[in-house]
């Protein structure tokens, strides 16, 4: 059994294949030289509550249930994690009703989320400003890099091989299995799964398979408060999201090691592991913008796109959005911080895929959609993709 990709989907889906299927041993194969390189180990390390989610969508029922389990694993494994809790923020009339619809989510969801008004936020987040405020206290934070590597210690205790700087180059289909050609040797299989993020779809199509979305990377941008300045965010501090997208606005996120993060803005990235704004790559740059899906979107939402690209090149403009939510921070409160690429399934018609997507062909199964919140969803995904391949492969 070879899973593709070694992000915390693919070793957790490693994970449980070994957990629950002792005589299996699986084979992780990883293109860069160490776990958890791009989307797991770029993100801000939010422990997501699932208060967003539409009710009953897979996204939904494994973050819930995925929350409380990445707290148990952290707990069991002694992983530094801490539940501080979050408020999503209304700092105008508009965005109220939005807000009571995200807690009546949360609550279809399982999720305690309390309104609240300016009085109670202030004794929340005592430097916060707006009208009314969602209380989520399910919500923590913990470093997905540090729980990546913890998975991938399990797997190779169980008897699994995690074999890195091993990028598939080529697929073939044969009796009985699969030869996967990378750049560590050729290995073959009978079955494999594909958990490759930013480069799903092409590993898919390496397989025969067509997928009917394709990857298009967003870059997101933060900035970092002054450790002088740190006292102004005691948790989490989040605004109302816009519903057509499946990003969450510029926050503040008070990180598990020490620090608190501000962002991330959503641009388009011309690279799929483009972390710089001058990092480009022309077939990356060209299956985006060319892709009619992509045209669509761009021609619905290009003046939500400029704004992001203005934001992302204009400072002043980045600390606006965030004084909305802190009216007290000043530019010079913010100092450059890191950035993170994710892997969004795009349709053809210019639907952003919300949902997670797992599809299945002939002896393989594709993570086609596993954006945020799939970190704090791991455990869940890598048990449900475990079982769809107890009942459609043969060991």
């Amino acid at each position: 059994m070879i899973v593709i990709g070694g992000g915390i989907v693919g070793l957790s889906t490693a994970m449980a294949i070994g957990e629950r299927y002792p005589r299996v041993q699986p084979l992780v194969l990883e293109k860069e030289a160490e776990v958890a390189r791009h989307q797991t180990g770029h993100n801000s390390g939010v422990i997501h509550s699932g208060l967003y989610y539409k009710p009953g969508s897979m996204k939904a029922q494994m973050t819930v249930a995925g929350a409380r389990r990445m707290i148990e694993f952290c707990q069991q494994h002694n992983l530094p994690h801490t539940i501080c809790g979050k408020v999503v923020v209304a700092t105008e009339a508009a965005e109220v009703p939005r807000l009571e619809e995200l807690q009546r989510r949360g609550v279809a969801n399982g999720v305690e989320a309390e309104l609240i008004g300016p009085e109670r936020l202030r004794e929340i987040e005592p430097h916060a400003a707006g009208l009314r405020a969602l209380r989520v206290p399910a919500t923590g934070i913990v470093d997905y890099g540090v729980v990546a590597r913890c998975y991938a210690e399990l797997i190779l205790a169980r008897g699994g091989e995690i074999r890195t700087n091993a990028a598939v180059t080529r697929i073939v289909r044969e009796a009985g299995g699969w030869v996967i050609e990378t750049a560590a040797g050729t290995v073959r299989t009978r079955n494999l799964i594909n958990c490759a993020g930013l480069h799903s779809d092409r590993i898919a199509r390496l397989a025969g398979f067509a997928p009917p979305v394709k990857i298009v990377p967003f870059r997101g941008e933060y900035y970092a408060l002054r450790p002088e300045r740190e006292s102004l965010v005691k948790a989490l501090i989040y605004p109302v999201p816009d519903p057509a997208f499946p990003f969450l606005g510029v926050h503040f996120t008070r990180m598990v090691h020490g620090g608190v993060e501000a962002g991330p803005n959503a641009v388009l990235s011309l690279k799929r592991e483009g972390y710089r704004k001058t990092d480009f790559d022309a077939r990356d740059a060209w299956e985006s913008l060319t892709f009619p899906g992509f045209i669509r979107l761009a021609s619905k939402y290009w003046k939500t796109g400029l704004g992001e690209m203005y934001r992302s090149f204009s400072k002043g403009a980045f600390v606006r959005a965030l004084q909305r939510l802190l009216p007290e921070l000043r530019d010079d409160d913010l100092t450059p911080g890191g950035s993170g690429v994710r892997a969004q399934a795009l349709t053809s018609n210019g639907a952003l895929v919300d949902d997670f997507s797992i599809q299945e062909g002939d002896g393989a199964i594709h993570v086609l959609n596993a954006p945020s919140p799939a970190a704090t969803a791991s455990l869940m995904i890598g048990e449900a993709i475990a079982e769809r391949a107890g009942k459609s492969f043969a060991w």
